[in-house]
């Protein structure tokens, strides 16, 4: 299959944008809010949403929610495609944490591989790596062995593997658990190298053929029945199915170490798209950094390393394309909190909150991102709250 792409033209943003519903304004960085309001005036967009832990991004921002006609954008899906949520409880009090901790501190740093670089010299087996994409799309053949090496393993950033506390204030149908606090693993992580050499890929071939000016350029998209978009649609939805294999596997190995079996399992995935029924009509839309919140599909949202996150219920706001928020949000970008977070200043955070930590750099800091509390606080339309973790040992990449 070779991309047949159709003659470049020079596309132009509307005069006028779209309407869309912003969550947590007050907490919104400009930056952010201006990219958005760039994406609502390309001429594909149909409807969209921005998250309150919302930020700076390439194209969309994280935590931006676009719907476009029959239209991709792969930088509105985002570099780390189908980056993913996956929470595995076990039938165990939540306190065995604190009575052996150096046991589960020492699983979670053997059983694990974190860095962007980083693989596994033997390929662990699993059906992702027979799809028949890698062998048809000329592209991705030669990112199959290095995609075979990295499966099951993480990235770098604020990709973790962390053991914690599961809370639960009392017995709910949907998650099927009494109430109590209970053993919880959970991941964050995405499709490694694979996904970012298709969203690189693919990103260039739009900016090349809709020739959008200046920053708008990394809003460019690539229509379905081109073959370009036809290929990056299937690649795309291979990379979702690659991250979900990842954190199958994490989580399965650890759980073997530990020597149980998880009773419930929850995950979502966000930088990604969908095809879904906006208003009687068929549309894509687009979650940057953006947790799925249909009516009672689960989701987790995390905090920082410090903070609990929360497993949730969405609700099917239609006000938020069926979205809700992906964590807290960063207030401060890498580099500023490289630059004024000392680590001294983040292990005393962490020796407050009764976290050990793995890894890690101070650009992961708990002081680093955004109130979680005050986050859910912007999207209690969005969803419902079913339970919280609490991370006790994080594993992150780094020394």
């Amino acid at each position: 299959m070779e991309n047949k792409l159709p003659s470049a033209v020079e596309s132009s943003l509307n005069t006028q944008g779209i309407q869309f519903n912003i969550y947590g304004r007050k907490q919104i960085e400009e930056s952010a809010l201006h990219q958005m309001y760039q994406a609502a005036r390309l001429p594909i967009s149909v409807a969209g949403a921005l998250m309150p832990d919302a930020h700076h991004g390439y194209g969309l921002p994280i935590g931006g929610v676009l719907a476009t006609k029959n239209a991709v954008i792969p930088y509105g899906v985002g570099v780390d495609i189908g980056c993913r949520m996956a929470l595995s409880i076990f039938a165990v009090k939540g306190a065995v944490l604190n009575q052996k901790p150096g046991f589960f501190e020492r699983i979670l740093d053997e059983q694990t591989l974190f860095g962007s670089s980083k693989q596994f010299d033997r390929s662990p087996d699993h059906a992702v790596m027979d799809n028949r994409l890698f062998f048809e799309i000329p592209f991705l053949k030669y990112l199959h062995t290095r995609a075979w090496k990295q499966l099951g393993s993480s990235g770098s950033g604020n990709h973790f593997v962390e053991f914690g506390i599961v809370k639960i204030e009392e017995k709910d149908s949907t998650l099927g658990m009494p109430a109590g606090e209970w053993l919880g693993l959970l991941s964050h992580s995405g499709s490694r190298a694979l996904g970012a050499k298709i969203a690189q890929h693919y990103t260039q071939l739009a900016i090349s053929t809709r020739r959008l000016q200046g920053e708008s350029k990394h809003l460019s998209w690539l229509y379905l029945e081109e073959e370009a978009g036809a290929e990056y649609w299937a690649a795309m939805n291979l990379a979702g199915d690659y991250s979900a294999a990842c954190h199958e596997l994490i989580h399965k190995k650890i759980a073997k170490a530990i020597g149980e079996k998880p009773v419930v399992a929850v995950q979502n995935h966000h930088n990604f798209a969908w095809k879904e029924i906006i208003h009687g009509e068929e549309l894509i839309v687009h979650r940057k950094g953006a947790t799925p919140a249909g009516e009672n599909v689960l989701g987790i949202i995390p905090g920082s390393m410090a903070a609990p996150g929360y497993i949730v219920k969405g609700k099917g706001a239609a006000s938020s394309l069926q979205s809700a928020s992906h964590g807290a949000g960063r207030q401060m970008s890498r580099r500023a909190a490289n630059e004024s977070i000392t680590r001294s200043a983040m292990k005393l955070a962490l020796k407050e909150a009764n976290v050990s930590l793995i890894g890690g750099g101070v650009d992961e800091a708990p002081q680093a991102y955004k109130n979680l509390e005050e986050v859910m606080a912007c999207q209690t339309d969005l969803v419902s709250i079913l339970g919280s973790f609490q991370p006790r040992m994080v594993k992150m990449d780094g020394h």
